[in-house]
């Protein structure tokens, strides 16, 4: 935003504030007043001739705004400089606006914070007259507001907020969004005096362009010591003052694209240097904290490369993108809304070419209907007359038989019946072939009847053909959103039989499990029998011997063949009986 259109948005309010009668004119003593106002705050030479020598083919009657706008340009905002006060100028306005403008009952905000909000409004709101802010713009400043406060942000609160105001309207004057802040909607559970805080920084940011602020220690450049001080950065410079108050202003670091911020090692005993390097001299400044300190290089670093490349500050190149953003979502919903009309013109002109092709249809079908009708009755004519014939060729027969009777014999009269009967033979002839005649004209008015149910029926195909593309469009969608569920279906299945699968070979190895754990209970039981019995048959060896699968060793041979024990065995029972031997004689 240029600064014409920032100073046109302000003198608009105070315009405004002018018409009391909102008749959209103001008396041209008031204009003078308010022209003379405006050259003493922007620091203008004030011509009060100029706008009598203006308005003298208009010396009845006030001014309208448009009528205002001619000499605005020329005498005031052509000669303007940026070398005022835009606070005071915005003071100077809001002085003759907010007398009659602003609610003050049950506000929780000072006029000065209401003032601080108007000129936020004139820097959010759009660039077209009457001044208004849109809901994505209200948006920005309750989240900048909330973030001041150190407030958490409601998004449900503000959607619900934004649905009211859309049932309404869709954005805000600048006194319904004073009355918005000043009721404390959106900062409940906060007093007065951080409201007015976060209002403050919030209008530092946006209209003074103070990007951070803050004390920090800085060295001087004569007696090298170290002070405190307030600094604050603009997108050009660093101003340090002795306190917060802004009362007294100690000096200013101008920033530009060849200047450069580094981080320093602690020394003399501070910590969290850093140096801000300039063209002609350095500062070295000292942080509270290592956060603050890497907040504050971020923050100046940042001035320096928008300057480098030449660009406003990030809060007005934030405000130009949100507009872009919305101008470019608007020119899309108008293409979108241009569509439609399009394609429901487009729809309208085809349902009238339907509409028209069916009642063609009607009207063939209504004259092939005529044409039928038509030709049953020439049938029907054909028929009476064919009768009405043979009824006459009958009379006269009977005249003749009669005549005959009369004046022939016997014999003339078969003489007489047998050339009737050839007569009647060459008349039924006749009338054969006037049959087939008829039966030809029968089958060339078919064929017509025919032709014409043929063209009939090509444009009912025709039509249904139109009307299946139609249904085409609906029923390929509806045929994949079909196919999907199909497939899911069927993958569904896959795992259900899956699972159930798995869950049969889990059983089954569960019985095998069981199964095998039973074999091994019976074979271990099967084996300590064995072993019991074994022993058994041991302490009784000399009365039975257990038949068991004979050694690999030599067997040994007697007189009467092969012997029962090997001689291995028969020593190790030698052995056993030496050894009972002895114990037996010791226990005696």
């Amino acid at each position: 935003m240029g600064l014409r259109d920032e100073l046109l948005k302000a003198i608009w309010h105070a315009f405004t504030a002018l018409d009391v009668d909102k008749s959209g004119k103001v008396s041209k003593s008031q204009l003078k007043v308010l022209s003379h106002n405006l050259c003493t705050v922007m620091k203008i030479p004030h011509d009060p001739v100029a706008l009598e020598e203006h308005f003298k083919d208009d010396d009845e009657g006030p001014v309208s705004n448009h009528g205002y706008m001619p000499y605005l340009n020329t005498f005031i905002l052509d000669k303007v400089q940026d070398n005022f006060d835009r606070v005071d100028f915005n003071k100077m306005c809001w002085t003759l606006c907010a007398r009659k403008n602003l609610n003050r009952n049950h506000l929780l905000i000072t006029d000065d914070d209401a003032f601080k909000i108007w000129c936020i409004f004139n820097f959010l709101s759009e660039d077209k007259y009457p001044l208004v802010i849109v809901t994505e713009e209200i948006e920005y400043f309750l989240r900048k507001l909330t973030e001041a406060m150190g407030g958490s942000w409601v998004e449900e609160k503000f959607e619900d907020y934004k649905l009211q105001l859309n049932s309404s309207q869709q954005c805000l004057s600048a006194w319904e969004l004073i009355e918005l802040i000043g009721t404390g909607h959106f900062s409940k559970g906060m007093d007065r005096q951080t409201l007015s805080m976060g209002i403050s920084e919030v209008f530092q940011e946006l209209i003074l362009d103070v990007l951070k602020q803050g004390y920090m220690m800085k060295k001087g450049h004569k007696r090298k010591n170290w002070t405190e001080r307030w600094f604050l950065l603009r997108p050009n410079a660093i101003s340090y003052y002795v306190s917060e108050d802004l009362t007294e202003k100690k000096g200013d670091i101008m920033l530009d694209g060849n200047c450069c911020v580094e981080s320093l090692p602690d020394k003399e005993g501070k910590k969290c240097l850093f140096i801000v390097k300039c063209a002609d001299k350095s500062f070295e400044i000292s942080a509270s904290d290592k956060k603050k300190k890497q907040e504050w290089i971020q923050a100046i670093q940042t001035c320096i490369n928008l300057l480098k490349r030449d660009l406003p500050a990030p809060h007005h190149e934030s405000r130009q993108k949100r507009k872009e953003l919305r101008q470019k979502l608007q020119a899309e919903q108008e293409q979108l809304e241009q569509r439609m009309k399009e394609l429901q013109t487009a729809n309208e002109n085809k349902q009238r070419e339907l509409e028209a092709m069916r009642k063609k249809l009607e009207e063939a079908a209504a004259n092939a209907a005529e044409e039928e009708r038509r030709r049953l009755q020439t049938q029907s004519e054909l028929q009476d007359r064919y009768r009405m014939d043979l009824e006459r060729e009958k009379m006269v027969r009977q005249q003749m038989e009669e005549q005959v009777a009369q004046k022939s014999s016997e014999l003339e009269q078969y003489l007489q019946r047998v050339r009737e009967l050839e007569d009647m033979y060459h008349r039924l002839e006749e009338a054969l072939e006037d049959e087939r005649q008829a039966r030809q004209d029968e089958e060339a008015v078919r064929k017509l009847q025919a032709r014409l149910l043929e063209e009939e029926a090509a444009k009912r195909a025709e039509l249904e053909q139109l009307h299946l593309q139609q249904q085409k469009a609906i029923s390929q969608t509806e045929a994949e959103k079909q196919e999907l569920e199909n497939e899911r279906l069927a993958k569904e299945t896959a795992l259900q039989a899956a699972m159930s699968q798995l869950e049969q070979l889990e059983c089954e190895r569960q019985g095998a499990l069981e199964q095998y754990e039973e074999v091994m209970k019976k074979l271990e039981h099967a084996t300590n029998k064995t072993r019991s019995w074994k022993d058994k048959v041991a302490h009784h060896e000399g009365l039975i011997r257990l038949i068991q699968p004979g050694s690999k060793g030599p067997q040994r041979i007697t007189n009467w063949g092969p012997a029962a024990f090997t001689d291995t065995e028969l020593d190790r029972r030698e052995q056993d009986w030496q050894e009972k031997k002895s114990r037996s004689a010791q226990a005696q």
